[in-house]
């Protein structure tokens, strides 16, 4: 199948609606009919504005966190229009990719 490779980038203190970001684009995705997401959690990197985001020993907060997920085109304009729809500001990466399972 041809489709893009969505790659959301957040933080673990970021939230929308009481839940964190990552969860909340989770949750979304399944109500949209999306097949699979996954959440990966980095231990460190930096953004647009430089600043070192990492988790510490004590506080995991400012965790960075992928959240990245295989969608058909339709898929994507109804997720990125619900997203406008509730006013979020996240950064993506959209990447065009085939994708498929093996015999």
């Amino acid at each position: 199948m041809q489709g893009f490779q969505l790659t959301f980038y957040t933080a673990q203190n970021r939230h929308h609606e009481q839940r964190p970001i990552h969860e909340w684009l989770l949750d979304e995705a399944r109500k949209l009919g999306i097949k699979g997401a996954t959440i990966i959690s980095a231990s460190e990197g930096y953004g647009h504005d430089g600043i070192l985001h990492a988790a510490h020993f004590f506080e995991l907060a400012d965790q960075p966190v992928q959240v990245i997920m295989l969608v058909q085109s339709s898929e994507a304009d109804q997720l990125f229009a619900l997203i406008k729809q509730h006013g979020l500001s996240l950064f993506y990466v959209k990447t065009p990719v085939e994708y498929g399972t093996t015999v």
